[in-house]
């Protein structure tokens, strides 16, 4: 699996950069992960938009899917412009019947349903699922293909029942939307020293922090998160390409 940082922020984008956005390629396969602000802007260095092959949702607050109705007009523009025919699949789930709906445009995207209890296949991939502590229901997903692994935790507070659905896995994908000793305000979000120690118990071979702070230094967060896991750490970053 390849696995490219397209956007990275947590709430809004910086300047000429996106929030969460991650592409995931196995066997010639796109999957894009989230799709928020400005995500399709910066998805169009590596691929055209019509080269996806899947997306699929966390969950939807804007940061994670503002840009789902910018990929359907390209979709659909593509299509007069270059002969697109293709339906594009949307993963989400229904929870949020308002959010699910929008997955779906014309002849162009269909939302698809996923369900937490089961195990989803995408193309080479098999995803399962684990409700988050977010204010609206959100999923991590553990990621499978080749024999790799991949959690994304999506957007969460730390919680017990996270370690074990990360256990050994290759790559933690981790927000760390606080940093260290910021824990009474990082009610729905973790902290960097969370994020460490969510690694350090599930055992994880690297880290990368991600949907980071608009606010303080970075390099402190890898300081911090380093006091609980000192291994192979990255924070995210715009183009960051990681082979699992």
């Amino acid at each position: 699996m390849e696995l490219t940082v397209i956007g990275h922020w947590g709430g809004y984008p910086k300047v000429g950069e996106a929030s969460t956005g991650y592409l995931l390629e196995n066997e010639g396969f796109k999957l894009l992960l989230d799709c928020g602000s400005a995500v399709l802007s910066q998805l169009q260095q590596y691929i055209k938009p019509s080269q996806l092959d899947a997306v699929i949702i966390s969950h939807y607050h804007p940061d994670h899917v503002a840009d789902i109705g910018v990929l359907q007009h390209a979709l659909l523009i593509d299509k007069y412009l270059e002969g697109y025919e293709k339906n594009l699949p949307i993963y989400g789930h229904q929870e949020d019947e308002i959010g699910f709906q929008s997955l779906t445009y014309k002849n162009i995207t269909t939302g698809i349903p996923y369900k937490a209890d089961e195990v989803l296949h995408i193309g080479p991939f098999q995803i399962s699922f684990i409700r988050t502590i977010h204010p609206v229901p959100c999923y991590a997903m553990r990621i499978l293909a080749n024999g790799k692994s991949l959690i994304f935790t999506a957007d969460t507070a730390y919680f017990l029942d996270l370690v074990e659905f990360s256990k050994g896995a290759d790559l933690l994908l981790c927000e760390s939307n606080y940093y260290k000793n910021m824990e009474n305000a990082a009610v729905n979000h973790m902290t960097s020293q969370q994020a460490g120690k969510l690694a350090n118990l599930a055992q994880v071979k690297s880290l990368i922090l991600t949907h980071l702070p608009h606010f303080g230094d970075h390099q402190q967060l890898l300081q911090e998160a380093r006091e609980e896991f000192p291994a192979d750490i990255k924070l995210a970053s715009a183009g960051l390409k990681i082979t699992i």
